[in-house]
């Protein structure tokens, strides 16, 4: 892994690591103005027009919540339906508190290196410029996923509270224009006044489905404790609350814009709080009310009266949800272009000019993705399998080792601290296994798919 860390902090402090913190300071006089290796990624804001550094944590976990609890929370009665409630509800339940560590770990390794932006930066950081190009390319591509996903879903909510009569492919055009304009805002700060209303339409329409499920039960009770089943069935089945936490890709991002990045922990724990218990209960309930076959998302399974309040209410989450993941994938690709000059801060043409075209250009490549890829479903899962599993999980990991090596003495201090070192390498393999058996039972059901017929033709109406 590569070390390019310009600012010791705490972790150099140690008697042992002076000698080499004196060299890696030497080293920032040469590398201090390598792209992705400034002191912090905004700098100093008093005299510039746009001003980034402004999101309060509490803003910054509604960021969190309306970006995470989206799609995953619909999903999660069948994932119940499928391993059986017990092992369902432990999975959701371990999956939160682990959820909880490795995020963390990342609000460590950002506050030690206030540079990292974002996961490409952060790739650098472990493993030199390649790293920095895959991780990066791998956040804007998970980014356009998880866009084209909230695009489909809200295709599907139009679809239910029209009862069909329109053309889907209208419904998605004109839900991705909707997306579109709300990525402008060029600050997480602006775009977070935005997510408060997003968040709390997620909360309030898995609330209003669980009233509607328990006033119009469809097979109330008849449900599976715990259910054997094939590695494929099990393991796809369970990405889904495995994923249902896959929000840590722009958490540096969010961090680089609050303006009291030390109380980044708040809004993780607001966040994993809101998320585990909300995951849990709707879960529970949906499940028992709806009985056997629930459907994912698992508002198609409610009455059709509450079926479309539900959709209805849950309409403005699913527009903020997207529209946040294209303008930090957008933010991602501006800082890397023109950090350190004033078209960050600045109200130039080049600026503005270049942030619409991503804005446009992130937006058009997920509405084409999502209604013009037979298979974008899937791709949803590869994507989501080859990084989200790494971003949420496995480099967390592979953070704590990395700065336990370079300021806290080499192997020898990773091996006194016995608990996070044996924690830390553990999260690495479970990115790994993760990474891996999702990919098996995405593929593995995209064939079977295949095979079977199922996959819908492009541009379908």
């Amino acid at each position: 892994m590569a070390s390019n860390t310009c600012h010791p902090d705490e972790f150099s402090q140690e008697k042992a690591n002076q000698d080499r913190t004196a060299s890696l300071e030497n080293a920032c006089e040469v590398d201090f103005a390598t792209p992705g290796l400034s002191n912090d990624v905004f700098g100093q804001e008093d005299d510039h027009d746009i001003k980034y550094k402004t999101l309060p944590w509490q803003f910054t976990a509604v960021l969190m919540i309306t970006e995470i609890i989206s799609n995953g929370m619909l999903s999660l009665p069948s994932s119940l339906d499928a391993v059986g409630i017990v092992p369902g509800v432990i999975v959701i339940a371990f999956l939160g508190a682990f959820a909880t560590f490795t995020a963390w770990l990342q609000i460590e390794f950002k506050l030690r290196h206030p540079e990292v932006h974002n996961m490409g930066d952060a790739g650098y950081i472990l493993f030199g410029p390649i790293g920095r190009e895959i991780l990066g390319a791998g956040t804007i591509m998970f980014a356009v996923c998880a866009t084209g996903s909230q695009i489909l879903a809200g295709q599907l909510a139009l679809t239910v509270l029209s009862d069909g009569k329109l053309c889907t492919l209208a419904f998605a055009g004109v839900f991705s224009i909707a997306v579109a304009v709300c990525s402008f805002p060029r600050t997480l700060n602006n775009l977070s006044r935005l997510s408060l209303a997003g968040g709390i339409s997620i909360i309030t329409a898995g609330i209003v489905a669980v009233v509607g499920a328990g006033a119009s039960p469809i097979d109330a009770g008849n449900i599976v404790i715990a259910r054997a089943s094939d590695f494929t069935s099990a393991f796809f089945s369970i990405t889904n609350p495995v994923f249902a936490y896959a929000g840590h890709w722009m958490f540096f991002i969010l961090i680089s814009e609050m303006k009291h990045p030390q109380d980044a922990m708040k809004a993780a724990w607001t966040l994993q709080i809101v998320a585990t218990s909300l995951y849990i209960v709707f879960a529970i309930v949906t499940y028992w009310y709806v009985g056997k076959g629930v459907a994912s998302p698992s508002f198609l399974s409610l009455s059709p009266l509450w079926s479309k309040i539900s959709f209805g209410l849950a309409i403005p989450n699913l527009v903020i949800a997207g529209s946040l993941n294209i303008h930090t994938a957008a933010k991602l690709v501006f800082v890397r272009l023109f950090r350190r000059s004033r078209h960050i801060h600045s109200h130039t043409f080049a600026g503005w000019s270049v942030w619409t075209l991503l804005i446009l250009l992130g937006n058009v490549v997920a509405f084409i993705f999502a209604v013009g890829i037979p298979i974008f479903n899937y791709l949803v899962g590869i994507a989501a399998s080859l990084f989200a599993a790494w971003y949420t999980y496995g480099l967390s990991g592979a953070f704590w080792l990395h700065d336990t090596y370079h300021f806290k003495g080499g192997y020898h201090g990773g091996f006194k601290r016995r608990i996070m070192f044996i924690a830390s390498v553990l999260t690495v393999l479970a990115g790994g296994f993760i990474c891996v058996g999702g990919l098996y039972a995405t593929v593995y059901s995209l064939r079977e798919a295949s095979e079977a017929g199922e996959l819908l033709p492009p541009f379908q109406c």
